[in-house]
């Protein structure tokens, strides 16, 4: 597996790290965080990720383009669609949620949270409203069965990204909604929406379409992840289709390209380029598009994540197998 040298590096401190793994030695850096409040049974499930807080910067207010004038991304590139009634279609290129993992965003008068965590391959957009009030969220550099722990900076609570809810602090046990949102091909999203939006490229200095996780779609064993691998034989890097707390593999739905279960209607259609491949994120493999609609049509909210993460987060959940 080609992992970038950061990757290795977080790796080398887990152990020391892990052991660490203590609200008094976390104090310091989260002065605000009420650690008296959490879901955690055992905080050594809680390790960094090696990037300390915000050393992954989240976005806020982007700014944005008209799809027909954006010429830097490739095709094949993934992007996370959030259409919203009322608002022009957006795209969040993952070639920018690499490096930010999160987008604070408002679209059609709705604050939305745009999400993307690398090591799970998890893409989720959330309404950033909580008990009335907005919240903005950043990257705490921490990880919890390799997904991003997320914090928002009013209460400064950490919420587990892969199930939008709150883990440790004031929110905790609170859940975010969920938005109807889907990873897409750049091509998919230009040629449904000539009159779209597309989020530009924001003023850091990151190589922006390069991918610093290079073949670790490919690896036998998620990194930074010590839980159980998934049942039934299905590899732990292999994509499956979350709804709620079912899981389908999308190689069983590349092979049917619809399936029609559980009252939903999921498709999927080639020419998307993995993120978690190719150092160029353009040359990625193809591994498809994916919707999931209800029978009237309507989008429904879903994730396509590693099933290492969907077994982490439901272990209880359904295998949608055949």
């Amino acid at each position: 597996m080609r992992l970038a040298p950061l990757l290795f590096a977080a790796a080398l401190a887990v152990a020391p790290l892990a052991a660490a793994a203590d609200p008094e030695f976390w104090k310091h850096e989260w002065p605000r965080t009420d650690f008296s409040r959490t879901s955690i049974g055992n905080w050594v499930e809680i390790i960094s990720g090696g990037p300390p807080k915000d050393g992954i910067p989240a976005l806020s207010a982007p700014r944005f383009m008209e799809a027909d004038q954006e010429s830097r991304i490739g095709g094949r590139e993934p992007v996370i669609t959030v259409e919203i009634e009322g608002a022009r279609p957006r795209a969040y290129p993952i070639r920018y949620l690499t490096w930010h993992e999160i987008v604070n965003d408002n679209v059609g008068g709705i604050p939305v949270a745009v999400t993307f965590c690398p090591l799970c391959n998890s893409g989720l957009t959330f309404d950033r409203r909580v008990a009335g009030q907005v919240l903005e969220f950043g990257v705490s550099g921490k990880l919890r069965n390799s997904d991003m722990i997320m914090f928002d900076r009013q209460t400064e609570s950490w919420w587990q990204q892969a199930i939008g809810t709150g883990i440790v602090g004031a929110h905790t046990g609170t859940e975010l909604k969920l938005l109807p949102s889907w990873m897409e091909s750049w091509n998919a999203f230009r040629a449904r929406n000539p009159d779209g939006l597309v989020m530009a490229e924001p003023e850091y200095n990151r190589s922006y379409g390069r991918n610093p996780y290079s073949g670790y779609d490919s690896a036998a064993r998620p990194f930074l992840y010590n839980g159980e691998l998934p049942p039934h034989g299905i590899a732990p890097l292999a994509r499956v289709v979350r709804v709620g707390e079912r899981a389908w593999p999308v190689e069983r739905l590349a092979q049917a390209e619809e399936i029609r279960e559980a009252g939903l209607v999921l498709s999927w259609t080639p020419g998307q380029a993995s993120a978690l491949d190719s150092q160029s994120i353009a040359r990625g493999r193809d591994v498809g598009s994916i919707r999931v609609r209800d029978q009237a049509g309507k989008d429904l909210p879903h994730d396509v994540l590693f099933a290492f993460a969907f077994h982490a987060f439901f272990p209880e959940g359904e295998w949608m197998l055949k």
